[in-house]
């Protein structure tokens, strides 16, 4: 079982080159084309991948915030290995796009200086979001091969199973399986990700609250003159009270809806002054603790339909990209967040300029709906070359597909093998 990394590949775009590439990746988006420009579906280990075009900051490039292009995506395994596997499947198209950024090796450079510019202009994110950590690409096409061999069975033999109990009825399923070799790895579990990253990740878990225990009388002292410079910073808000236009909404729709899921991708700039990045900073981390080590099995504090969601700063942490893979539209996107952890979404976004108005970093915000749907709205950047490698499926179908994998074989009781059953 391979663990999941977000690449994220962001370069600067010479202001004479932005419309160029805008049509390029939306005539590839219009026509459908997008698996002609990058056949992500040959990249090994792929869950999700876009390409996106970064509008410029307010001040554009003289302010440090240049327009860009920026490739993410969602992988099983290291970096590295992506990046050689993205060259080698894909280079036509970095080439097409991030060939018109400074510094990208000219046509007919070797792989290893494609890689290597790429591994230069790579980010770190902020915070990760896994829907389900360990679950790979491979294991996730391997379940729903296996749900649909074992639904074809039972629809083929269902007259001869219908005077059976449940527990013959699984017995025959587990006969079934055993007997086809292509399914010979559904009668054992899943492996776990490799040893190193498993010790990383315990060393994380228990390094970050040792470290906060030791930092403790610090944050005491601290609390006191942060609280009090929040409500002063909050007084001073002033929310940004624009609307989407019609074109806008179009322009954004015309990426959405076309499988049972959707990306989203926003860009927003952190409002002025050190003491709004140390706290967002702080948010972040607090988040990507939480994500890695707490909401890491398919429930991100109650919202269920994310399959991956990224924070990054960019532009020396003036703006922050946030994107993500989600089940649906948006508008129910949006309806989950607010209805479910709105104080979330206040305790990163409220430090963006024109958020509504928030109280105690956590309070009101996005409990005003409309006010913010429209700054999602205003903030959002259409996602023209996007691609997910089981657009049929949606969190609910990844988690059921493994849960029947899980109960095929081993011990069940009577009441648990006619839920095993109910999942067909």
């Amino acid at each position: 079982m391979p663990y999941q990394t977000a690449v994220t590949v962001r370069a600067a775009l010479p202001p004479d080159r932005v419309a160029e590439v805008r049509e390029l990746l939306g005539e590839a988006g219009r026509k459908g084309t997008a698996g002609e420009l990058f056949p992500f579906a040959e990249v090994p280990g792929i869950h999700f991948a876009r390409v996106v075009l970064v509008p410029e900051g307010p001040g554009g490039a003289a302010a440090g915030m240049p327009p860009s292009v920026v490739y993410m995506g969602e992988v099983d395994g290291p970096v590295e290995a992506h990046l050689a596997d993205l060259v080698r499947t894909a280079g036509d198209g970095l080439d097409r796009v991030f060939g018109h950024c400074a510094g990208y090796p000219a046509g007919g450079s070797p792989a290893a200086a494609r890689i290597d510019w790429l591994r230069s202009h790579c980010l770190p994110c902020a915070a990760y979001y896994v829907n389900t950590v360990g679950r790979g690409r491979q294991q996730i096409e391997q379940e729903a091969l296996l749900r649909e061999a074992i639904e074809e069975f039972l629809d083929r033999n269902g007259a001869d199973l219908a005077a059976t109990s449940p527990a013959e009825i699984r017995a025959a399923v587990q006969e079934y399986v055993r007997g086809r070799a292509d399914l010979a790895w559904a009668c054992t579990g899943s492996a776990p990700p490799p040893l190193g990253w498993r010790i990383r990740q315990v060393a994380h878990l228990a390094g970050v609250p040792l470290a906060g225990l030791v930092l403790l009388p610090f944050g005491v002292i601290a609390l006191p003159v942060w609280a009090v410079l929040l409500r002063r910073h909050e007084r001073r808000d002033v929310p940004d009270r624009a609307r989407p236009g019609h074109d806008r909404i179009r322009e954004l729709a015309g990426c959405e809806d076309f499988v049972a899921q959707n990306p989203f991708t926003a860009v927003g700039s952190v409002k002025a002054g050190p003491f709004r990045r140390i706290t967002l900073t702080t948010v972040l981390f607090v988040v990507d603790y939480g994500v890695r080590h707490v909401f890491n099995r398919g429930n991100l504090a109650g919202v269920k339909t994310i399959h991956f969601a990224r924070w990054l700063f960019v532009d020396g942490k003036q703006r922050v990209i946030f994107a993500s893979n989600y089940d649906g539209s948006l508008e129910s996107y949006m309806d989950d967040f607010i209805d479910k952890v709105a104080w979330g979404l206040n305790a990163v976004f409220s430090n963006g300029q024109g958020y509504p108005r928030v109280r105690w970093l956590v309070l009101d915000g996005a409990r005003d709906e409309q006010a913010f749907k429209n700054y999602l709205r205003c903030h959002q950047v259409p996602t023209q070359v996007w691609y997910s490698a089981y657009d049929t499926s949606t969190t609910r179908n990844l988690d059921t597909n493994a849960r029947i994998r899980a109960g095929l074989f081993g011990r069940l009781g009577p009441a648990e093998t006619e839920a095993w059953l109910a999942l067909f």
